[in-house]
């Protein structure tokens, strides 16, 4: 860390960040939530606690005509029992859009997880710096990813030039809901997870509130959505609930009409769009609930089950080919008063071609390349003229 005269530090604040949804003051600096506090008090799920901490699409964005920059932050780093430890979160930084450089914080927290007996452990670390060195000496808009899938608290901002808040773009803001896929599931950095790869692609601002595990048709992330400006907004809604086993065919349809209702509550005519899941093999005509398999987990392995019965569907038991079925006819039927409502089956993202090139490696979240085809045909089915939220 630098302390030499010329270097200039500015103190982080809302006006710098964009895709945060709520700043928590701790005792090391701002925490970035994609939930506010009125809804994490309503829920105790850790699972879901970590999701919305992790600040998947949350950057920085600054004007400026620094050449170098320096962020210091504190990560908390997740390890898992019995499985080689995790690679370490990615910043990436964009100037004036264009990717410019990568890197990565190697201190912080330890969070390690033992997923057999259900246990947590903390071991508190130190803050660490990742530094950005040789950009063009000219008036620029910069932006730092802040890692999708790793807890970071912000700590200090130093550059070598005054900074600002970059200027409102003009583009429309999307926000979209979904599962660990939409949160970047095995994407390799946070402008490679799905949403950010179509919002580069469709020329809008993402705030996104992908939550792994947590897409559940939660009241408060309903109420979330409704109180938070958005211009387009997707939902990507099933293979959570299929995987908690969670409800049954009854309690769907009605939770689902109950989500869109109080999000409507806030957005009566902005273009929503509802996306039925992608394909998941082990999920299609099983229904769940979703375990580990652990028996590759020492090589890094981990792979997922459903441990249903097929032979309960007929009695009510959800699985994929149930959930896009409802969907698609839940969203025919309110659409005929509701002009602005939308449904994209989530095959046309991923289907049955991709599984056989591109198949996914635990059976339920997909790689990196993955991540960007799903990015590149969300757009070109959202975005373009034809699309629901065409320009």
């Amino acid at each position: 860390m630098h302390t030499d005269d010329h270097w200039i530090s500015t103190p982080l604040t809302a006006d710098l960040l964009r895709g945060a949804l709520d700043l928590e003051r701790t005792e090391h600096g701002l925490l970035p939530h994609r939930l506010p506090a009125r809804a994490r008090a309503q829920c105790s799920d850790p699972q879901l606690a970590m999701a919305e901490a992790q600040p998947s699409g949350v950057r920085l964005v600054l004007r400026t005509r620094a050449t170098t920059v320096e962020l210091d932050t504190l990560p908390t780093k997740r390890n898992y029992v019995g499985a080689p430890p995790r690679p370490d979160g990615v910043y990436e930084l964009l100037v004036d859009g264009v990717p410019t450089g990568r890197g990565s914080v190697t201190s912080g927290h330890t969070l390690t997880i033992d997923m057999t007996a259900g246990t947590t452990e903390r071991e508190p670390g130190a803050p660490g710096t990742v530094r950005f060195t040789d950009l063009p000496d000219t008036d620029k808009t910069v932006e730092i990813w802040l890692p999708h899938n790793e807890t970071t608290e912000l700590v200090a901002l130093r550059t070598d030039a005054p900074v600002e808040p970059a200027p409102d773009p003009g583009r429309r803001t999307w926000l979209h809901h979904g599962s660990s896929i939409s949160h970047g599931s095995d994407a390799t950095g946070p402008t490679g997870i799905w949403p950010a790869v179509a919002a580069s692609l469709g020329g809008v601002e993402l705030i996104n509130l992908g939550f792994s595990g947590g897409a559940l048709l939660d009241p408060f992330t309903a109420r979330t959505i409704r109180d938070t400006p958005a211009d387009l907004i997707s939902l990507k809604v099933g293979i959570n609930i299929v995987n908690h086993d969670l409800m049954r065919q009854r309690a769907f349809a009605p939770a689902v009409h109950g989500f869109l209702d109080t999000v409507r509550d806030g957005h009566p005519t902005t273009p929503l769009l509802v996306v039925s899941p992608i394909l998941c093999p082990i999920h299609e005509t099983t229904p769940g609930p979703c375990a580990p398999d652990f028996t590759g987990i020492g090589e890094g392995h981990l792979r997922f089950r459903a441990m249903g019965d097929p032979a309960e569907v007929p009695l009510g038991k959800l699985n994929l080919e149930v959930i896009r079925a409802e969907l698609a006819r839940l969203v025919a039927d309110r659409a005929k008063s509701d002009p602005n409502l939308h449904h994209l089956d989530g095959r046309d993202l991923y289907g049955e071609k991709d599984a056989e090139a591109h198949p996914l490696p635990d059976d339920l979240h997909p790689d990196a390349p993955t991540h960007r085809l799903m990015g590149r045909r969300f757009a070109a089915r959202a975005f373009t003229a034809e699309g629901p939220f065409a320009p």
